[in-house]
């Protein structure tokens, strides 16, 4: 089969899995809305006995049900290299076009400690097997992060890899297999990647590539300073790193924009990663959470052009003019209001902070009444996510996390990585962007927890969530939250480009609340996620739009059905 036809096939499968095809075997049984509160739901749940793994909750740890237990793990190195610490990326994407999501495990460590990274399939009943040789992606490199997008317009998504040292691009070919293009494409950077994502910030129809880079890192130098090593070392040890740029150029190659564009022009110490429009002046601008030094915020001044005004924009720092310990971003909007707040969580001892922008488009630290700041006081978050757990029309909020400097062993927590263990948090939104801890409802033990990746896995009609460890192994959190509404997911779509659209803002208004959504499969710390935007709701659907990258708004008519659906570019009004 010609590429040309691979393509148009593929998209067609893409295409059909979103309007409604049913992959065999794929979903689960549908559960009936329920309005039970947290205790009644807790207590039902504990009556009843069931669940995977004999856990009762909202989020159930399905790990094993779906075959991803038993993961060859990394061991722990009392080397105490850095990025050991750091963990390893994941994404979900459906690389084969068959409508399931698949999974992708970033999982090596330095000194040759770490196994290969994992490309796994999702096939009968949800269960997940190593595909051999990861089809061309089983890079045993020193792994952070991974993006994926793509980049060459063909219908299928290829993935981009960071590592401490040369970064890595694998080309989808459509028939199941990768090719590693790195050198060909001009992106193997050297130096410390960490998170990356694709998006097209020029609007030539093709996929860029943004790439935040952590330390100038010599492990023998930090040995050195602290005679001999008794805990994984911090970033103040070390000078930080430009980020990079890349514009792709449309025949199968990359060129590195970072001096032109002006993403150059600072040097930091980047882990965290978001993508889309900051200040609504339809221009995509980047913000780039930074580990103990002022976040940036890029901004498209003009097109092609960006300023660094995070100082200016109130997203440099805290209330108290602090710079904090950036690892991971999440961005969506909270209240209601049309635009999109920005969280960055942060070592134990600061808070997670969040971020709301102003009528006037300043944005304002306002971790202090939002229910945030004491419960994290005391965690070190890395991966966050926002998702509506329970479909009532409001995002909560999931974050991943794990020291990186020895403490107190957590009950249940075992092994040589145990001292390092914290509960993951777990918030639900009261519709104004406040926030309370949810309690005991992820089912798991304690660990070291780093990226998250979400989207609806399993196909049962809600957000599901994928957690990656220090350790190297992952967990499957299936979401059982009890359900307030029902779920919609929508995928922009452009024929021409066949393909999603990376920065289009779905707005869904329903019982006189808007909802606001950037398509984005950037998920802030080292992860990727599905390219579906979902909404919660209780209510019918009263106007559907999108505003694409281009500037050009449709109305849409609101879904029929609770089944997911493609909204394709010029096909609405």
């Amino acid at each position: 089969m010609r590429r040309g036809d691979r393509r148009h096939d593929c998209s067609r499968r893409r295409l059909l899995a979103l309007s409604g095809a049913k992959p065999s075997e794929r979903g689960r049984p549908a559960r009936a809305a329920a309005r039970v509160g947290l205790p009644l739901f807790l207590a039902v749940c504990a009556a009843c006995g069931g669940g995977e793994s004999g856990a009762r909750g909202w989020l159930i740890d399905a790990t094993a049900a779906v075959g991803l237990d038993g993961l060859a793990s990394r061991s722990f190195s009392r080397a105490y290299h850095m990025a050991d610490s750091m963990g390893g990326g994941c994404a979900l994407f459906d690389f084969d076009g068959d409508g399931d999501l698949d999974l992708y495990l970033v999982r090596g460590g330095s000194g040759g400690a770490g196994a290969a990274n994992l490309l796994l399939s999702q096939g009968a009943g949800g269960r997940f097997a190593p595909v051999p040789g990861g089809a061309g992606t089983a890079d045993e490199g020193c792994g952070m992060g991974v993006a994926v997008g793509d980049l060459d317009n063909d219908g299928d998504l290829d993935l981009y890899l960071t590592n401490l040292g040369p970064d890595r691009l694998f080309r989808n070919d459509g028939d199941g297999r990768f090719e590693e293009i790195s050198e060909a494409a001009g992106v193997a950077t050297a130096g410390w990647g960490a998170s990356a994502g694709f998006f097209d910030y020029d609007g030539d129809g093709l996929l860029d590539l943004f790439v935040t880079r952590y330390l100038e890192y010599d492990h023998e130098a930090a040995r050195r300073g602290s005679d001999g090593l008794t805990d994984f070392p911090g970033p103040q040890r070390f000078a930080g790193l430009a980020d990079v740029l890349y514009r792709n150029q449309g025949d199968g190659t990359f060129r590195d924009v970072s001096a032109e564009t002006g993403i150059a022009g600072r040097v930091g110490k980047g882990l965290g990663l978001a993508l889309g429009d900051l200040d609504g002046d339809g221009r995509p601008d980047v913000y780039v959470a930074n580990d103990g030094e002022a976040n940036f915020a890029w901004m498209q001044v003009v097109a092609g052009r960006f300023e660094e005004r995070a100082l200016a924009l109130g997203l440099a720092l805290n209330a108290l003019g602090r710079a904090e310990a950036g690892m991971g971003v999440a961005a969506g909007d909270l209240d209601g209001d049309g635009h999109e707040e920005l969280l960055v969580t942060h070592l134990t001892g600061e808070t997670n902070t969040l971020y709301r922008r102003g009528s006037a488009g300043a944005f304002a630290d306002v971790t202090r009444g939002s229910g945030l700041g004491a419960s994290s006081s005391d965690r070190t978050g890395f991966g966050a996510d926002f998702l509506d757990l329970e479909l009532d029309g409001d995002l909560d909020l999931v974050v991943a996390d794990g020291r990186i400097q020895r403490g107190l062993t957590p009950a249940g927590a075992s092994g040589e990585w145990a001292p390092y263990a914290e509960p993951d948090l777990v918030y639900l939104n009261d519709g104004s962007g406040r926030f309370q801890v949810a309690g005991d409802v992820m089912i798991g033990v304690a660990g070291v927890g780093r990226a998250l990746a979400t989207g609806d896995v399993d196909g049962d009609g809600d957000v599901d969530l994928v957690e990656t460890f220090a350790d190297g192994s992952v967990r499957f959190l299936r979401n059982e939250a009890p359900r307030r509404g029902r779920l919609l997911a929508l995928r922009p779509w452009d024929p021409e480009l066949g393909r999603e659209v990376p920065g289009a803002v779905v707005m869904v208004e329903s019982a006189g609340r808007l909802q606001v959504r950037t398509l984005t499969r950037c998920r802030g710390y080292l992860a990727s996620g599905d390219g579906v935007v979902y909404f919660g709701l209780t209510a019918a659907i009263d106007s559907l739009r999108v505003r694409w990258p281009d500037g050009q708004s449709e109305s849409f008519d609101p879904p029929l059905t609770a089944e997911p659906r493609v909204l394709v570019k010029g096909t609405g009004s």
